[in-house]
């Protein structure tokens, strides 16, 4: 088992490596491009399938203890300390990160992102899994910080050199936000490790462990300083801006990793660090917290409200992001609540956000490679997208992610954010009760918030807008506005059918949306790993 974790957090780099090397004989495919691509495929397949066998092999009757753990010396002098290991709240994590990176690779051998090399590509790509699944493995405070700093720069330049407009612009927006928290946070690690005399996140988290060190103001000054760095990548309002600027012009499987792992980076921090090894200082700040995670979810709302309104010219890639800013809300006030049920329901959120908006952002990005745009005003016109009747499959889907999203019972969606308002609705001894019920009243009008502006996407995009609206034809059909074009400018002939799902969108889309039904009908599964190390965490290691 130990073995299995390594070689899931290894493996990757050792594929980036071989990505810039050339091809064996061989195996060079049909073309250079061919040969890397599929290398990608490889190597995260392999990666996919030890995650798996890791499950697998997991001890299931003791979620709550360390399994598959390695601790080897690394600097004796600061006691680090390459120490690794998976309980059941990073479980889930590993797998979905494995699968996600998979499908990206997957997806990318049939439809290549426009720009440089591919090798490049593949190399980044497999750089940004090995550090988000470090990320989720590590149990050294400084490790921790190094794997959560290894993913800002591939991701940085996959947005820089294979997105779309804007792209220089948001790739340097995302790298300075992220950069500037994670300075903060690295300060607040040290406080941590040099107060206490150690960075060993499993001994920090017990009570009579090196935690005892650590005096209430020593904690407070470090969630205040490690949770801005989180907060940052979570994201939480006001520091979320970077967010839609970066899905925006990100490629389609930048956009997948960053919303369906990345972000999970930090909230996976606050229940790792934040909880158990400063509870004075979480207790401290749970109200605010709560209350950032309140307006987001608002703010997230509201502003996904004014994108898809008529005439707004709002992109749905945007929305979508705003729309991450509002569900990742949830999981902050499970978190805030500081109670097993409320972060249950944030680990839980936090998978479902995963496979649900991997989902929509797949299936966006396919929309803009369809019709050239993502612009709701012009996939919403009388010759724009109405997907039921042009692609009835790839429509059918679509509404189902936003169906999803908008949390219906009986789908992944729902189990999170219900259980997230259940702790706001009971937070922990000592926290404001009146406050935590108002956050949670917020958030419930979020969720009515979120099934308006989900339900208009799909009635304007599937079934199609209003006739008087300026819109476009998919690439490659005429223009009715040409003035050269004759009687059609002044009656539009219908716009051309599209193709609809192909096989490889099939394979990459399929394994998300079955996986929604099966976490929203069997929600424990997910639960029972995570329940019982919640509650060892939350116990100080009891």
């Amino acid at each position: 088992m130990q073995y299995l974790l390594a070689a899931v957090v290894v493996l990757p780099l050792l594929g980036a490596v071989g990505a810039l090397l050339p091809a064996p004989p061989g195996l060079k495919g049909r073309n250079p491009d061919q040969a890397v691509l599929r290398h990608g495929v490889t190597v995260t397949g392999v990666v996919l399938a030890a995650a798996l066998a890791l499950a697998v092999g997991f001890d299931h009757d003791h979620p709550a203890r360390m399994q598959a753990t390695t601790d080897i010396s690394w600097i004796p002098a600061l006691d680090i300390r390459i120490h690794l290991g998976v309980d059941g709240i990073s479980l889930p994590l590993v797998v979905l990160t494995a699968l996600l990176t998979f499908l990206c690779a997957l997806y990318s051998y049939f439809h290549m992102p426009t720009g440089p090399s591919p090798k490049a590509f593949v190399a980044l790509l497999l750089v940004l899994e090995a550090g988000t699944l470090a990320t989720f493995a590590v149990l050294d405070l400084m490790l921790f910080f190094l794997a959560f700093e290894m993913v800002l720069i591939p991701m940085y330049f996959l947005i820089a050199r294979w997105g779309g407009a804007g792209k220089q612009a948001a790739a340097w927006k995302f790298i300075l936000f992220t950069l500037l928290g994670s300075v903060v946070m690295l300060l607040g690690l040290l406080l941590i490790g040099l107060k206490s005399g150690t960075f060993d996140m499993v001994a920090l988290a017990t009570d009579n462990g090196p935690k005892a060190q650590l005096s209430h103001t020593v904690q407070v000054l470090a969630v205040l300083a490690v949770g801005i760095g989180l907060a940052v990548k979570s994201p939480m309002w006001p520091l979320h801006s970077w967010l839609p600027d970066a899905h925006t012009a990100a490629p389609t499987v930048g956009s997948v990793l960053l919303a369906g792992v990345l972000l999970k980076m930090g909230t996976y921090g606050f229940v790792r660090i934040a909880l158990p090894i400063t509870p004075e200082g979480m207790h401290t700040f749970a109200p605010y917290l709560a209350a950032l995670a309140a307006i987001g979810i608002i703010y997230g709302s509201l502003a996904c409200l004014a994108l898809v309104r008529q005439g707004a010219k709002g992109d749905l890639k945007r929305l979508i992001a705003y729309s991450s800013v509002g569900h990742m809300g949830f999981v902050l006030l499970g978190i805030a609540s500081m109670t097993p049920t409320g972060v249950n329901g944030a680990l839980f959120a936090n998978i479902a956000h995963g496979l649900i908006t991997g989902l929509l952002f797949f299936l966006v990005g396919a929309l803009k490679d369809r019709y050239g745009t993502t612009d709701l005003d012009a996939l919403a016109g009388s010759t724009g997208a109405a997907l039921y009747g042009k692609a009835p499959r790839f429509g059918g889907l679509l509404a189902f992610g936003a169906v999803a999203s908008l949390g219906i019972p009986g789908l992944a969606g729902f189990w999170g954010e219900m259980l997230a308002m259940f702790g706001a609705f009971r937070p922990a001894a000592g926290l404001s009760r009146p406050a935590f019920l108002t956050f949670m009243v917020l958030a419930g009008l979020g969720t009515l918030l979120t099934a308006a502006y989900l339900l208009l996407v799909v009635r304007r995009v599937c079934m199609g807008g209003t006739p008087h609206l300026a819109a476009i034809a998919p690439l490659g059909a005429a223009d009715p506005a040409d003035p050269d074009a004759g009687p059609a400018a002044e009656t539009p002939a219908p716009a051309p059918a599209i193709p609809d799902i192909a096989h490889y969108e099939y394979a990459a889309w399929t394994p998300l949306a079955v996986l929604t039904v099966l976490a929203g009908l069997w929600p424990a599964a997910l639960l029972g790993l995570t329940d019982p190390a919640v509650q060892q965490l939350l116990g100080g290691g009891k």
